[in-house]
């Protein structure tokens, strides 16, 4: 037992890029590490972005697949984390672009919105960036955006990542970032302007994206 303790011990001190490096080379048990440490970060990303819990599971069993396989293309002039958070934005954006013609919060699932307004993980994990009484609706508001400006939106605003850093995320320029972010906002203030005097629309519009990570 000490010696299992050991073990883990030692692979969770290790970092992430010594981790990628380890499972491109054949280590069995360093890309489960990665996962162990960043998941619910990337679930909460997935999550909010597709405003679906079973869809986002499977964005997220995508993405991890991916990067999975991709391992040894990382080229390390970037964090493991804004690869991964790539990785994960890519593969919800691309399920997204493929049932374009579906509204991506389904209005009469009453399940699925329940799950979505708590933020839980149909698998038992919770969604870090927090639930409120208005979840509902902002998942809903958000699925009227085009998918490039919700992606900025909840990389910025809901999950308070900085812009620069949101501009390596999705590989575009910060101005680009910046601009999708305005757009979004103003589309979303016809159907968030009831919940101002409330205090909870303030999560995804009004930020310029400069608080650090929560």
């Amino acid at each position: 037992m000490s010696a299992l303790v050991d073990t883990v011990t030692e692979t969770s001190e290790i970092p992430d890029k010594e981790l990628l490096a380890r499972h491109a080379k054949g280590d069995d048990t360093a890309f489960g590490e990665l996962v162990r440490r960043h998941r619910e970060r990337m679930w909460a990303v997935a999550l909010r972005t597709m405003g679906d819990a079973d869809e986002a599971a499977d964005a997220l069993q995508d993405a991890f697949v991916s990067a999975f396989r991709a391992a040894d293309r990382f080229r390390g002039d970037a964090a493991v984390t804004t690869w991964l958070h790539r990785i994960v934005v890519n593969a919800c954006l691309d399920r997204m672009r493929r049932r374009a013609v579906r509204p991506a919060v389904p209005m009469g699932d009453d399940a699925t919105l329940d799950v979505v307004a708590r933020g839980q993980d149909p698998h038992g994990g919770i969604d870090p960036t927090g639930a409120s009484d208005a979840a509902m609706d902002v998942a809903a508001a958000l699925a009227t955006l085009p998918v490039e400006q919700r992606a900025a939106l909840v990389l910025v605003d809901m999950m308070g990542y900085p812009v620069d850093e949101v501009a390596r995320i999705l590989e575009v320029a910060v101005g680009t970032v910046k601009s999708r972010c305005a757009r979004g906002r103003a589309r979303l203030l016809p159907h968030l302007g009831h919940l101002r005097n409330q205090g909870t629309a303030g999560n995804v519009q009004g930020r310029e994206g400069g608080a650090g990570r929560p």
